[in-house]
């Protein structure tokens, strides 16, 4: 007999496992992506709330829409080269995959409009458009690397732009975000650049290109971010104590534009020592483990290897996303996203994240 709640139905003849929808929105990865919102809340100065939370819920859909929606539009070709997929396999018809990415769109821009309204919404419409455009035409074309790491960029600059008490307009939470959004969009450029030579591998310089961008991302990231301190009369001045957007002047208007402190952030910010040492380390973590994939890659250029080097390119954003969250002043929460990393990758043996 069936477990009924192991099946999923779509149409009166057919019924698809939660093990084959969780294979084809590729589920583990996922857990790529809530660092690309807190990495921006934590840039902008936004505390950890519940509408972070349904922002983060909001990019969780759009991402497993796109990886249905990319298996929907790759039938015909994954019949070829990944006869395995859950669509070409017939374990879920194509049909369903469309209807898992149109309802996992439409969840996501409802939770977006939900947590943080219009001013979410600015993130989520460009970032559900980028995906049903990249999907459904732009992957094969030169604009398709672009695509990819504008969405990666769009998810960033979505946590900055979390609504709330003491949020910054939406222009200077851009700003604040744009580096981290940059970086992550940089990154994601190497895994598009090595994705396109998964099946049949790829010329020596391809990964070899992509390492040493990567180890130029890892650098920038823990570069540590220029830091100030606020006067009484509101006027800044170099000091060690913490970076602008985590103090709050007092007196007059710049009261009502100041961004709160991220939660757990007192007055003054975490130690330079403590937010540097975290920095570093998740930085070294990322390319220990990306880098890792590519050195053998560049070795090996073989299908398998690009193959595993961009399964541990996905995954390895985490520490790249830890890192970048401790750049912006938040290290204990940096420290959760790290433990993430390993459980992720555990759970990529089962399902593969590609």
């Amino acid at each position: 007999m069936k477990d009924r709640k192991a099946v999923a139905r779509f149409g009166s003849r057919s019924a698809v496992r939660l093990a084959d929808l969780a294979q084809l929105v590729r589920a583990p990865a996922a857990l790529s992506v809530p660092g690309d919102v807190i990495a921006g809340a934590a840039a902008a100065g936004r505390p950890l709330g519940v509408r972070t939370l349904g922002v983060i819920g909001s990019s969780v859909c759009l991402y497993w829409a796109g990886m249905a929606l990319n298996d929907y539009a790759d039938a015909t070709v994954d019949a070829v080269e990944r006869p395995e997929r859950p669509v070409p396999s017939g374990r879920v018809p194509r049909r369903a995959a469309l209807a898992v990415a149109g309802g996992l769109t439409a969840a996501g821009l409802g939770l977006a409009a939900a947590a943080g309204g219009r001013r979410s919404l600015l993130g989520a419409v460009p970032l559900a458009g980028l995906v049903w455009a990249y999907d459904l035409g732009l992957k094969n074309t030169p604009a398709g690397a672009v695509a990819m790491a504008g969405a990666r960029t769009l998810d960033v600059l979505a946590g900055a732009l979390v609504p709330g008490p003491g949020a910054v307009s939406v222009g200077e939470a851009l700003r604040r975000a744009a580096v981290p959004a940059a970086l992550t969009g940089v990154h994601t450029g190497t895994l598009m650049a090595l994705s396109r030579h998964e099946i049949a591998g790829a010329p020596a310089r391809v990964p070899a290109t992509t390492l040493a961008v990567s180890a130029t991302t890892a650098l920038a990231t823990a570069i540590p971010v220029k830091r100030v301190a606020v006067g009484s009369a509101g006027t800044c001045r170099r000091a060690s104590a913490a970076p602008s957007w985590l103090v709050a002047p007092r007196g007059g208007a710049a009261d009502r534009h100041s961004p709160a402190p991220l939660e757990g952030v007192a007055a003054t910010a975490p130690s330079s020592k403590l937010r540097t040492a975290v920095t570093a380390t998740a930085a070294l973590a990322y390319l220990g483990t990306y880098g890792t994939a590519q050195a053998r890659a560049v070795q090996e250029p073989s299908g398998e290897n690009v193959r595993r080097a961009v399964g541990a390119g996905i995954l390895g954003l985490m520490p790249l996303q830890a890192a970048l969250t401790a750049r912006g002043g938040a290290p204990a929460v940096a420290a959760a996203l790290a433990i993430v990393h390993p459980l992720a990758r555990r759970l990529a043996r089962r399902i593969s994240p590609t």
